[in-house]
Parts: structure tokens; C-alpha cells; sequence
């Protein structure tokens, strides 16, 4: 039932990523850097749950268009920090809010006490997706 539904919400989300001309990647990274104002690639590959490998074509781009910055770590200049400036803040912002209007329009059919239930559910369940194996295992 989650597939077709995660199906059903990417469908719905990607005519506002088209507008903004953003992948899904390069969202998920607007998204998440922000939580944390410079962070590696590395760790934030992992955050996002792709390939370090993958997102750097991701990266690239973001960076080129002034979404992103990308800076040497002065103390490693192997490992690039990266931060979100006011543009990429503005148009995370801007994509952010037209998906959520989207959103919106599934769970509306609802009646109210479902679609609370709904969310409740999909919040626990996104909660416990967070835990990596890892963690869930040795007690952290």
C-alpha cells in the first residue's frame, strides 16, 4: 500500500519540481543542508540516502547555479563544506510550499479524524524509518 501511495505523492510533487527546475536529488539537498548550515558530502549523501558518488553530479550543478556553496575545509582540504546561500534558501522555500499545497489535496479527501490518524501514523512511521539499522541494533 506504501509503494502505490509514495508513487502517487512523487507524481504529485514533481510538476513543482519541473516549475522550479529542480531533480528530486538536487531538492533533498536544499532540504537537508539547511538542517545543519555546512556539512560534508559524505555525511550528507548518507542523510539523503544516496551514493557519495551520486550526488556529486548533483552538487555540481546546485553549486554552478548559486544554490549551493561548495568550500575547501581549512582543516582538510580534501573535504568540501557546504552551506545554503539566500538564493538556495528561496527557492528550497518556494518548492517546499508548492508541493506541500499539493500534498494537501490527498489527504483533504479524508474525513478528519482519518486523515489525523493518517498523519499521526505516517509521522511514527517516519520516525522509526530514521533509526539505520545500525542504530537500532547497538542501542544508540
Amino acid at each position: 500500500m506504501l509503494v502505490p501511495l509514495g508513487r502517487a505523492l512523487t507524481a504529485l510533487e514533481q510538476p513543482a519540481l519541473d516549475a522550479h527546475g529542480l531533480a528530486m536529488w538536487a531538492y533533498s539537498v536544499l532540504l537537508h543542508l539547511d538542517e545543519t548550515r555546512i556539512r560534508t558530502q559524505a555525511p550528507l549523501a548518507e542523510i539523503i540516502r544516496a551514493d557519495k558518488t551520486r550526488i556529486i553530479p548533483v552538487l555540481d550543478d546546485l553549486a554552478a547555479r548559486g544554490l549551493i556553496r561548495r568550500q575547501p575545509d581549512p582543516e582538510d582540504r580534501r573535504v568540501r563544506l557546504l552551506s545554503l546561500p539566500p538564493e538556495g534558501r528561496r527557492l528550497r522555500d518556494a518548492v517546499q510550499s508548492d508541493i506541500q499545497r499539493g500534498e494537501e489535496r490527498l489527504p483533504a479527501r479524508l474525513p478528519a479524524a482519518d486523515r489525523d490518524g493518517f498523519l499521526r501514523g505516517l509521522q511514527a512511521l517516519h520516525a522509526l524509518a530514521e533509526l539505520s539499522p545500525r542504530k537500532a541494533t547497538d542501542g544508540r
